[in-house]
């Protein structure tokens, strides 16, 4: 099995989970996206990928950016938000591990259980 880890390293949630996927003997690929950067079909291959979810539910609510951009209202459309994924990577909450077959947004990290 395939695991991926979308990591942010400041992000203790983040530190914590590879952790936890070491102390268990998997060696995930780490993709720092802040580094990366994320591509719409990227995300839309994710948001599939943890049930058919959309994009406000992997929005990093907290930052202050998504207030900025008018992001926050439940009327705003996907692909605004989605867009705005893109052009700025801090937007997506983390960490997010992905497998072959699922993907969760793993906070907190317990939330990685049911895919490993």
């Amino acid at each position: 099995m395939s695991v991926t880890v979308f990591h942010n390293p400041k992000c203790g949630t983040s530190r914590k989970l590879l952790a936890m996927l070491a102390e268990r003997g998997i060696e995930p690929t780490v993709v720092e996206y802040l580094k990366a950067g994320w591509t719409e079909d990227q995300l839309t291959a994710l948001l599939a990928k943890m049930g058919g979810a959309k994009p406000r539910d992997i929005l990093r609510r907290r930052e202050t950016l998504a207030q900025d951009m008018g992001l926050l209202p439940e009327d705003t459309p996907d692909d605004l938000i989605l867009h705005a994924m893109v052009q700025h990577p801090i937007l997506v909450e983390r960490p997010i591990l992905e497998t072959d077959k699922a993907a969760v947004v793993a906070r907190p990290i317990t939330r990685a259980d049911p895919l490993l």
